[in-house]
């Protein structure tokens, strides 16, 4: 009790010394406090971004190796697409076996299949193959008696006795149409899927809903069609298209059409191609693709697996462990790592900056801290051999050194974490200002792409659509990230940045104390009274 009151009493006799590191514990615990609140801003939306855009694998084809193994073969065109035709698919079973790893959190697959439409015209510009053949016949006609009026002697030809010979030929010409049976059996491409979050060409914006829109019903009769198809046909939102079995026409499905997209392809696409790649893509849920297939056993859809990752450090690990489960050479394992670390670049490099920044800022801090303490001891000499040699152990007397820097640090503590405080908002709201406003345009840009208005945007539709289509948007992320600003957070130094700052205060108070003891320790009662008298 004697060292708290000694402590309290000589913190008011020196003030101007304990005013000078108040100062300096306050600029640094204000430092702190600000670099502390980003780097809690900045782990909170980069761990927002991951959860709601987690770590995928894919599973696609290695075209790269593909088309060198047929260009070494010197193969033609035609040979090219017969043994992309004969690539094993992956099948469903396949798509299991590999999501039973320690390293896959969940998966999904999408579904394609070749279908015919009945009644809908074909958007196409098709590959076809063209053959000619000719055929070359000789006919030999015989005259008796001599030869015809008209002809001299022998004949005509120079056949004796009468004869004549005739050549004809025809040329054939036949038309094929070369394609790659995996992805176009039928005249239309249907391709089902589990969710929003599947549909990657939406969240993109490769494709983007005109009119309509995409059903959150995904086990209902339901599809999106092209614009190309929609304006060749004829067909508006409300209706419904029929598709039929390409094996066995009896088989025939009834779909309405909830929403009709637009490819953002490249000008390049625009010039050269008659239509998008998309043009005859049907988009629909995976319960009307496997109604199709339960119907016609003879069908094969193409699976296109995604994998959930646990972890980024798993991508390549899951890799291997595909490969050697029997993935053929002609397929690749993809991530989505670089992206993410590519999307939340810009926020961990604000947080390394205040990593940064809070060491210098401890380091300058401590060294400081020390150099003043020091000095103090010195200026106090005398008072440190008087209490020596009163008897006061050296652990004690350092001790209560210890507890006047202790009580000025959690003094300058509180002030600087109150001035960090009502600064670190705009500071934090200021550096990550551009990604914050990226990640909502983002966000929005995919809510629109699926045809829905975002919750905060006007809408031209009836208010009743506007309700119903902001209810659904904010329903769903669309695999991206809805972060809010930093200034709608209530508050940036919170109970786990006080709870840091305390910390680094306990720190500093220890390894300035800790300069102190050994200092203390050195000193000699005797020695220091002497020199004083």
């Amino acid at each position: 009790m004697y060292i708290l009151k000694n402590a309290a009493r000589n913190i008011t006799r020196s003030k101007g010394r304990n005013i000078l590191i108040g100062i300096i514990i306050i600029v640094i615990s204000a430092a702190c406090a600000i670099t502390l609140a980003i780097r809690e801003s900045a782990n909170k939306i980069v761990k927002s971004y991951v959860e709601k855009n987690p770590f995928k694998a894919e599973i696609s084809m290695n075209r790269n190796k593909l088309m060198e193994s047929l260009r070494e073969d010197d193969k033609s065109q035609e040979e090219m697409i017969n043994a992309f035709n004969e690539i094993k698919s992956i099948t469903e079973e396949e798509v299991k076996s590999y999501g039973d790893s320690k390293y896959v959190d969940s998966y999904y697959y999408t579904l394609s299949l070749g279908i015919n439409g009945d009644g809908l015209t074909e958007a196409t510009d098709s590959l076809v193959k063209e053959t000619t053949t000719t055929k070359t016949t000789t006919s030999t006609r015989k005259f008796s008696g001599g030869a015809p009026s008209g002809f001299p002697g022998g004949g005509p030809g120079g056949y004796p006795g009468g004869g004549s010979s005739t050549t004809k030929r025809t040329t054939t010409k036949k038309t094929e149409k070369i394609y790659n049976e995996k992805a176009s059996k039928g005249a239309f491409t249907l391709v089902g899927y589990n969710s929003y979050e599947d549909m990657k060409e939406f969240i993109n914006g490769e494709y983007k809903i005109t009119d309509g829109e995409v059903n959150s019903d995904f086990t209902g009769n339901y599809a999106v069609i092209s614009e190309e198809l929609a304006t060749l046909n004829e067909i508006k939102v409300g209706d419904t298209i029929k598709l039929v079995d390409t094996d066995n026409t009896k088989n025939t499905y009834e779909l309405t059409v909830t929403g009709i997209y637009k490819e953002n392809s490249d000008e390049s696409n625009k010039v050269t191609n008659m239509f998008s790649n998309s043009a005859n893509k049907i988009i629909t849920n995976t319960t009307v693709v496997k109604t199709i297939l339960e119907k016609n056993e003879d069908l094969e859809a193409t699976v296109t697996p995604t994998y959930i990752l646990k972890d980024m450090n798993d991508a390549d690990m899951f890799a291997s462990e595909v490969k050697t489960k029997g993935l053929g050479d002609y397929y690749e394992v993809t991530n989505n790592v670089d992206d993410i670390k590519e999307a939340t670049s810009s926020i961990t490099n604000v947080k390394n900056f205040a990593t940064t920044f809070l060491i210098v800022t401890l380091v300058i801090g401590s060294v400081v801290l020390i150099v003043i303490n020091m000095i103090n001891i010195r200026e106090r000499k005398y008072e440190i051999g008087v209490l020596r040699t009163i008897g006061m152990k050296k652990i004690k007397v350092a001790f209560q050194f210890m507890m006047e820097l202790l009580i000025v640090a959690l003094v300058s503590l509180s002030i600087g974490a109150a001035v960090g405080a009502f600064t670190s908002v705009p500071i934090a709201n200021n550096l990550l200002k551009s990604e914050i406003s990226n990640a909502e345009s983002k966000y929005e840009d995919a809510s629109q792409n699926f045809g829905m208005t975002p919750p905060d945007a006007p809408s031209s539709s009836s208010k009743s659509s506007s309700k119903s289509s902001s209810s659904r948007s904010s329903r769903f992320n669309f695999g991206q990230s809805k972060i809010e600003k930093v200034n709608k957070i209530n508050a940036v130094v919170n109970i786990k940045v006080l709870g840091e700052l305390l910390g680094i205060g306990v720190l500093l108070t220890l390894l300035s104390s800790l300069a102190s003891m050994v200092a203390i320790s050195r000193f000699s009662p005797l020695t220091i009274l002497k020199e004083r008298s």
